[in-house]
């Protein structure tokens, strides 16, 4: 065992937020041995940390962030402009690089270390091209990855779910993710994506996605019942349909509505989570008059907790935008500029499709203050996660790079725990329709310590079904963040965003990653994947169906479709039957 790993370490005098455990800033020893948090550690063989002035949480958890893969790859390569203001220097212990909103693999691994997170999904990897996500995993040292698979528009789903059999489309979700080392289900406009390769989409539940003959809202109900039947340890991660369109919080609650059925079923606490919510919780008919469907969203979630969400916070900044939803790309290619907010037309965009499987696009843009349209989009981000009142029911994203880098984690959480620093921006910098078409300036809440955690590590954490992670009770994964904040002298909004900049401490699997700030070790962190059982003979019929279509469909030979285990020399599979 690695030397460093099984050293002891003993955390002292810091005030300790754990909600899963109930701790809210209490004084108290954290213990470390072997990577885990045990009950006790003989002090005389241990190194201690004094936390003096610091708040020790679990390591943070980012449920949705694009961070590997030909999607940020496209990113990488198509915008030099995007890494020219952003170098990244070699040190004795890390890499260099370079890239703002389209970091390379190394920095970005070292970004999120710094700001104490210790575990993060790639959510969106097209299946055929798995192998380039794992690789890019490989080139992320210290944090722990996971990748899901997207099979909302894959034709295999498509037509399973046509003929509305729920034991093959298992089979074949659970064919698919040990095949290419994916997570958990992720679907994207269903049935948008495929209508697109025909020039069309999908802009209500019950549209037909042609040839198939099939609708987003059964794609959803068939997909969301195969999910819970194999016990997959989280939710159908779903992209809604009408994502970025005026009046889409009605689409989006009626999303909601098509699960519940699914969810008296299932027996478990929620079955869906719908991510980046910001993006599909427009009120208005047009641009002309765009406004908050936040309260909508809002009211729908505090009465029903089989959902959960998170938001995608726009930030003011100039940005990479990259989705799977290759009609939404085309869209905001055509948007931007055109109707007088954002990025100017003509810039440069991608679109394209994966065969058989799904779609994607990028596009460059810049969310900008004085357009009302982003100042209000960034004011439905926070109009979520500071309203839903159950804090392990939303949680913190950017869509990363989408509403902004992550590297702006530390600016949201000012904004969500000290109302003055969001009113200084509506007040005086944003366009007055920040104020007028939505509900932000009468919010008065202000984000807790307790609720931050909740929101970006317990919440997360419960809803991916990662039990050793997000909380510091005994045998949880030894994944802790430490920061220099002193929470008795209140919440200031430039001492938030400084503390929570630079973590004072990252521990991962019990040694010490980032010190000050600065990155001191990097480990290999695990890629996490989940082997799903099915009986043998329903595995056989589905594979006996894959490879009788699979020339058809398909420009490579099925034997090299399948992710070897040379690509994860560190791995955790989490196994369900069903």
């Amino acid at each position: 065992m690695n030397k460093k790993m099984s050293k002891s370490i003993i955390i002292k005098n810091g005030r300790v937020y754990d909600p899963k455990n109930g701790i809210d800033g209490d004084k108290i020893q954290i213990h470390i041995q072997n990577g885990k948090i045990v009950e006790k550690v003989n002090e005389k063989d241990a190194k201690v940390i004094d936390a003096s002035g610091m708040i020790i949480l679990p390591g943070g958890v980012d449920i949705h962030a694009h961070i590997a893969g030909p999607k940020i790859n496209s990113g990488r390569a198509f915008r030099p402009e995007d890494h020219a203001k952003d170098p990244v220097l070699k040190t004795k212990f890390t890499r260099g690089g370079s890239g703002y909103s389209c970091p390379s693999t190394f920095v970005t691994a070292y970004r999120y270390a710094q700001l104490g997170y210790t575990t993060v999904v790639e959510p969106a990897m097209a299946p055929l091209e798995a192998k380039h996500t794992h690789e890019e995993f490989l080139d992320m040292p210290i944090i722990d990855k996971l990748a899901f698979p997207v099979f909302g528009n894959n034709w295999f789903v498509l037509q399973y779910v046509k003929n509305n059999d729920i034991d093959k489309l298992s089979a074949y979700i659970a064919w698919l993710l040990e095949t290419v080392k994916g997570y958990a289900v992720k679907i994207v406009n269903p049935g948008g994506v495929e209508s697109w390769a025909w020039g069309k989409n999908c802009e209500s539940l019950d549209d037909h996605v042609l040839y198939f003959d099939v609708t987003p809202r059964q794609i959803l109900e068939g997909l969301s019942a195969a999910n819970e039947k194999l016990g997959l340890p989280h939710t159908i991660h779903v992209h809604g349909n009408n994502l970025g369109h005026p009046g889409n919080y009605a689409h989006t609650i009626e999303t909601f509505k098509t699960l519940e059925k699914i969810n008296a079923a299932s027996g478990r606490e929620n079955v869906i989570h719908l991510t980046h919510c910001q993006f599909n919780a427009y009120g208005g008919t047009s641009w002309k008059d765009f406004e908050s469907g936040a309260d909508k969203i809002v009211e729908y979630l505090d009465s029903h907790q089989h959902v959960t969400t998170d938001v995608g916070q726009v930030i003011f900044t100039n940005t990479t935008t990259m989705t799977s939803d290759g009609p939404w790309e085309y869209a905001l290619h055509h948007l931007s500029g055109v109707s007088g907010w954002g990025a100017k037309p003509g810039v440069k965009w991608i679109n394209s499709q994966v065969e058989a499987e799904c779609g994607g696009g990028l596009v460059p843009y810049i969310f900008s203050p004085k357009v009302a349209v982003n100042a209000i989009q960034w004011a439905i981000g926070l109009e979520l996660l500071l309203s839903i009142k159950n804090k392990e029911q939303c949680f913190l994203t950017t869509d990363h790079p989408n509403g902004g880098p992550f590297t702006f984690y530390p600016r949201v959480i000012k904004w969500l725990m000290d109302k003055k620093s969001r009113n200084v921006l509506l007040k005086e910098e944003l366009s007055p329709k920040a104020s007028s078409a939505t509900g932000l300036e009468a919010i008065d809440t202000e984000l807790t310590l307790y609720e931050f955690v909740q929101c970006t590590r317990s919440g997360t954490a419960k809803c991916l079904g990662l039990t050793d992670k997000g909380h510091l009770g005994v045998d949880a994964q030894a994944d802790i963040s430490m920061y220099k904040f002193n929470p008795d002298n209140g919440y200031k909004g430039i001492e938030i965003e400084k503390a929570f900049t630079n973590a004072a401490y990252t521990i991962k699997d019990g040694e010490i990653v980032v010190k000050d700030g600065k990155v001191i070790a990097t480990p290999l962190g695990d890629t996490i994947w989940t082997k799903a059982n099915v009986k043998e003979n329903l595995m056989d019929a589905v594979i006996q169906d894959i490879k009788a279509k699979w020339r058809d469909h398909y420009s490579i030979n099925f034997n090299n479709y399948p992710v070897q285990e040379v690509y994860l020399p560190k791995q955790k599979i989490i196994t369900t039957n069903s």
